[in-house]
């Protein structure tokens, strides 16, 4: 019977693609926003995935996540370093300003400004972190931007005293170039490409010292204070302990992402966006593929009525129906994870955020499942109700 089923499913191959295709636009569109919203949610808490080694990030009370912050007053760091179990606390200062690239160009940058001593904050690249302790140095990210790092490719375009050269030919940045921040000329050591930002942005490391020349001046400069716990000290009490001890809100490396997750959840316009694309996804699905499965069964009535009139029960009919759906279920999540994996090559090489984790596939397959499930118990309707003698009454 079981063989007949699927028989009777590809019989009709109209049907059958349109069923299909139902079902795969549905494991694709919600394979594909969960992988967007893993993307984004990734980049989104890409500073603390830079920095591995800190165990403990201490911030202002109001601070939700890392995206929303404000900076602490002076006294924080001595203060958190008190804190019995802190084997050492170094500050990290976050800024927005314009920088202006050597053609006149002006692009606004986001300034990480680290520690001199330890230079937590800047992330592994091809280029030393050392070369940040010379004087102006700066190393630079794209931040998942695209076409934005870019310098004069000519001489004459570099620094012209008669105005902005927009329309010069450009060429890639790299060290050895200049930005100017704030009237100071910068010295560009290195161009690195290690995580990409959520929202995208430009990022400008250098150091705390580099930072206060380059800066304007603000009497709280620091964002963060990052701690490194003890040998043996467990890095969610000593947070517990630096928040009682300090006023100030003290995080683990885990909870300020979670936190970050929930602070977009909340705020991003983006999580609006990726569920639309959820309901466009599930309503596509229980409209065509519902409708078409129980078309589908609906005009194969006399098919199962035949069955019905040899002998089979109604319990075997409706198995048939279920084989059938999950057939096409199996199919179209098959289909749709496969287009998802290449539409997401496309979309990283855009730009686009797109981390398609264990999960994401997951979810997809349960839409499927839960189209399938619901088409079924419509289909199944018409077919438990059939009787043998209506295989002679049926056109």
């Amino acid at each position: 019977m079981w063989r007949v089923a699927l028989r009777m499913l590809a019989a009709d191959r109209a049907k059958f693609a349109g069923l299909v295709f139902g079902l795969a636009f549905t494991s694709f569109l919600v394979t594909f926003a969960a992988s967007y919203f893993c993307g984004f949610m990734t980049n989104g808490y890409a500073l603390v995935s830079e920095n591995p080694q800190v165990e403990v990030w201490v911030m202002d009370p109001a601070v939700e996540a890392v995206e929303q912050t404000t900076n602490l007053p002076p006294s924080a760091l001595e203060r958190v370093r008190g804190v019995p179990g802190v084997l050492d606390a170094r500050p990290l200062r976050l800024a927005s300003i314009d920088a202006r690239f050597a053609n006149g160009r002006v692009l606004p940058v986001q300034v990480v400004a680290v520690d001199e001593i330890t230079l937590d904050g800047v992330p592994a690249s091809t280029t030393p972190a050392a070369v940040l302790r010379e004087s102006d140095s700066a190393l630079v990210d794209a931040g998942a931007t695209e076409g934005k790092l870019l310098a004069p490719l000519r001489a004459v375009d570099r620094w012209p005293h008669d105005g902005p050269h927009l329309d010069a030919p450009l060429r890639a940045l790299a060290g050895g170039d200049e930005l100017l921040i704030n009237d100071r000329i910068v010295q560009v050591r290195g161009v690195t490409a290690i995580h990409p930002r959520f929202p995208p942005r430009p990022l400008v490391y250098m150091t705390r010292g580099t930072a206060l020349q380059v800066l304007p001046y603000e009497r709280r400069d620091t964002t963060f204070v990052l701690v490194r716990a003890m040998p043996g000290t467990d890095a969610a009490a000593l947070a517990a302990r630096i928040s009682a001890g300090t006023g100030l809100r003290a995080r683990t490396s885990d909870d300020l992402i979670s936190d970050t997750v929930r602070w977009y959840l909340v705020n991003s316009e983006d999580v609006g966006d990726i569920s639309a694309m959820l309901v466009l996804a599930m309503t596509m699905g229980l409209g065509v593929s519902g409708i078409m499965l129980y078309l589908f069964t609906h005009d194969r009535r006399r098919d199962y009525a035949v069955l019905r009139a040899m002998g089979l029960a109604p319990r075997t009919l409706s198995a048939m129906v279920v084989l059938q759906a999950l057939t096409a279920a199996a199919i179209g999540a098959g289909i749709g994870l496969g287009v998802c994996a290449i539409a997401g090559v496309v979309a990283m090489h855009f730009g686009f955020p797109f981390r398609m984790l264990v999960y994401t596939p997951l979810a997809g397959v349960a839409a499927v499942l839960i189209v399938a499930v619901a088409g079924t118990l419509t289909s199944l309707a018409p077919v438990r109700r059939l009787q043998p003698v209506e295989v002679f009454v049926m056109r």
